[in-house]
């Protein structure tokens, strides 16, 4: 081809004399072209360096296999990706981690199914209702500065996931900086079974405050204030992203117990089944670390600097 070139011959000419599509004889000598014009040798450069680039991104069965019983986990690829990165093991990316999910898929495999569908979420319309309103309560505008920035743990988001036909309610609690999530089934959602349901949760963990919105079943907020000697804030009604880490944990949640789920049917095995799932599920918010690894370290630290004051 470059002595073809060379002698001035036209692509679509060299295409006929080498039996190629003349595209492809452009392609080459565009892929190809140094500072001084197409040059054999460094085409051949080139390539070799193209096939290197193939050959190093091949990923071994045994870590296909580990990437399968991930998504079993309910991890995403991208979990998975930056989870084996943190670990050490072989790296696969996360659309590598796709393409091998299409493939089976094409195949007539299943691991399509496993792969996390996040629905987007619905705003809320209409006038706010006086029920929720109580007397004495503490706005988010009041809380202290440092909970917004998430420098330490401690700080708690609350709310209540309802079942099919409002029977039953399960209420989650999620720390802001480390996403550690505690759940309790309610068998109604009375404000004195929500208080209890908090406190027994947190009882044995560091809690500075709590936020919630403003539904009826945290209408004791000022006993759970002094039982776990904690300030208590609620958000403005209808501003949902002022608990965006509690409303993105719903919606993890949800993949577990979609909407219309009867939680007459669910036990409270079930639900520390997919709370210990959510708290063991790598983050790329935590550097791909589990809320149980980033919480209980960051809680040990804690104790221990007390116990030297």
């Amino acid at each position: 081809m470059y002595a073809y070139k060379k002698s001035g011959w036209s692509n679509t000419a060299i295409a006929k004399e080498l039996g190629f599509d003349k595209s492809s004889i452009g392609r080459e000598l565009k892929r190809n072209l140094s500072k001084r014009g197409y040059r054999p040798k460094f085409a051949n450069e080139q390539a070799q360096g193209r096939n290197r680039a193939k050959a190093k991104v091949r990923i071994s069965q045994q870590t296909w296999q580990e990437v399968e019983i991930d998504l079993d986990q309910e991890l995403s690829p991208e979990q998975i990706s930056g989870r084996r990165k943190l670990e050490g093991k072989e790296l696969v990316s996360p659309e590598r981690i796709y393409q091998y999910v299409a493939a089976d898929k094409v195949r007539g495999g299943t691991l399509y199914q496993k792969l996390r569908c996040q629905k987007k979420k619905r705003s809320r319309y209409g006038k706010y209702s006086k029920r929720g309103a109580w007397q004495n309560i503490k706005r988010i505008a009041e809380r202290p500065s440092i909970v917004e920035g998430k420098k330490r743990i401690g700080d708690w988001e609350l709310d209540t996931i309802i079942g099919k036909g409002h029977q039953g309610a399960i209420v989650t609690m999620v720390e802001r900086r480390t996403k550690l999530l505690r759940m309790k089934k309610l068998e109604q959602k009375r404000a004195d079974l929500t208080k209890d349901a908090i406190c027994q949760e947190l009882a044995n963990l560091t809690v500075f405050t709590l936020t919630s919105d403003n539904g009826r079943e945290f209408a004791e907020f000022a006993e759970i204030e002094k039982l776990l000697s904690a300030g208590f804030y609620f958000a403005n009604p209808y501003h949902s992203w002022e608990r965006g880490v509690n409303e993105n944990t719903n919606g993890l949640i949800r993949q577990f117990f979609p909407k219309q789920t009867d939680f007459a049917t669910i036990t409270d095995a079930d639900i520390k089944l997919v709370e210990e799932k959510l708290n063991n599920r790598p983050r790329k918010t935590l550097g791909f670390k589990t809320p149980n690894e980033v919480y209980f370290k960051e809680q040990e630290q804690l104790r221990k600097v007390a116990l030297t004051t």
